[in-house]
């Protein structure tokens, strides 16, 4: 796998390897492509870096999988046109995996600084250790281990404690959440959640016929006490989403009082409580208790991955809950997911011998720096057409067009010059946030940021609509 982009994340290595082998001589057919232990003895990579491609390749439509067969690559005449636009997030999908492009549309915080390498190295110690371990076949919530060492940090006192056994670790954040969609029943259910939300959240709601109900967030970061009484009075709301520290991706924080007050406000309620940890981590200052310190242990479930801090080698997401213990374990079992018990127990390691806080303070610090730069250069160059939101953390800022604007033009019009951007309206499913979009500050390759802030400003002038 060593060559000229020697740089290169692992994943990024055999996406390529593997976009070579579905775009080969056989394209125009169907083919059944390597497993991922085949790929992983003939690449000398993991196989959860391979899975990590794999998944790439079926979020862009490319290859599909089949339970307890495989991968298969979709013929080339079966794709739709890349630039069709009919669904916009599959075109910002498409168009970040092009080599040439600059990506201001991702949000990959631990991009800046990964624990690729640590991670690994614990691997191959381990692997020392325990040579040729035969897989143990009473674990489908995940490694014991890792899932003692996240109850272990999400416990905060004797009353608000959690064990292993209320820890369940899957493949990817995605599976995990549909496992959590199945296990709550949310099928022509009413969901409540901040607005702006995570894409990939949102269209797992939609695709299980779930009824969202998006609460805005106020300028402040805070939400509307008054909004969400009514809601919660008025609507059969089965479950409340809440972001434990940042909300993604607006970058902002919930103000402490208005926390304890949304807290107090849900205790009189029974619907469930999911708390969304995935950015709890990269706030540069401290915020004080999150919404699971302050709410009935019970009625709540946390969700999150590794991803956003140690780096696509750790993909795997995992949940809290003390009361679906049976129901989860079912749903896991069923699912059967394939995770590495070496690298689970690397990952668990890492936060044992506070390896993860170490790395987390530099990250933090390096985060914050990126964005100062950026937010600087688009008061600089983007004063007149854009207004960003300061972020309180994460590796991405929320902006506003002072213009009004087709902001979907002005993505079509930045993607023929190679820069790809995330308009605002995929962080809704009710046509919300038109006039926004999220930019990253954390991307790789050498690109000029000035340059592409200058045609961003153009694009959002050239297609303003007043």
């Amino acid at each position: 796998m060593k060559g000229p982009r020697e740089t290169d994340f692992a994943y990024q290595a055999v996406y390529r390897y593997l976009t070579h082998l579905i775009s080969g001589p056989d394209c125009a057919a169907q083919i059944r492509l390597p497993s991922l232990r085949q790929l992983a003895v003939r690449l000398n990579v993991s196989i959860s870096t391979i899975q990590y491609a794999y998944s790439l390749l079926e979020k862009e439509g490319r290859v599909y999988s089949v339970a307890k067969s495989g991968y298969y690559s979709l013929p080339m005449a079966s794709m739709g046109p890349m630039t069709s636009g009919n669904d916009l997030l599959e075109t910002v999908y498409a168009y970040a995996r092009r080599p040439e492009m600059l990506v201001l549309s991702a949000d990959e915080p631990a991009l800046l600084q990964p624990l690729d390498s640590p991670l690994l190295m614990l691997e191959r110690e381990l692997l020392r250790q325990y040579p040729r371990q035969p897989p143990l076949a009473g674990q489908p919530c995940g490694e014991l281990e890792l899932r003692t060492a996240l109850a272990a940090r999400y416990t905060s006192s004797p009353a608000r404690c959690w064990h292993a056994d209320e820890v369940y670790i899957g493949a990817d954040l995605r599976g995990v959440l549909e496992v959590l969609i199945a296990v709550l029943c949310l099928k022509d259910a009413t969901v409540l959640v901040e607005s702006p939300c995570d894409w990939v959240i949102l269209r797992l709601f939609e695709a299980a016929d779930v009824r969202v109900i998006e609460l805005p967030l106020q300028a402040s970061g805070a939400l509307d006490l008054e909004q969400l009484k009514d809601l919660l009075e008025t609507e059969p709301v089965r479950l409340v989403m809440l972001s434990s520290g940042l909300s993604m991706p607006r970058g902002s924080q919930v103000p402490h009082g208005n926390r304890q007050s949304i807290a107090q406000l849900l205790a009189r309620h029974d619907s469930w409580v999911l708390e969304n940890d995935c950015y709890g981590d990269l706030g540069f200052e401290p915020d004080g208790p999150r919404f699971r310190d302050l709410l009935d242990p019970d009625r709540l479930i946390v969700f999150s991955t590794f991803e956003k801090i140690i780096g696509p080698e750790a993909p795997y997401g995992y949940l809290l809950s003390r009361q679906l213990g049976e129901e989860l374990q079912r749903h896991f079992l069923l699912r059967s997911f394939r995770l590495s018990p070496i690298r689970q127990k690397a990952i668990a390691r890492l936060y044992s011998n506070g390896r993860i806080d170490q790395h987390l303070q530099v990250l933090r610090r390096l985060l914050k720096d990126r964005q100062v730069q950026m937010i600087q250069l688009l008061r600089e160059r983007l004063g007149d057409a854009l207004l960003p939101i300061e972020p309180q953390g994460g590796a991405t800022i929320w902006a506003r067009s002072l213009r009004r604007v087709d902001v979907r033009r002005v993505f079509q019009r930045l993607l023929k010059q190679q820069v790809v951007i995330a308009p605002g309206e995929l962080f809704s499913l009710q046509g919300l946030h038109g006039q926004h979009l999220r930019l990253s500050h954390t991307f790789s390759g050498d690109h000029d940021l000035g340059a592409a802030m200058g045609l961003l400003g153009d694009a959002l002038r050239l297609e303003s609509i007043d």
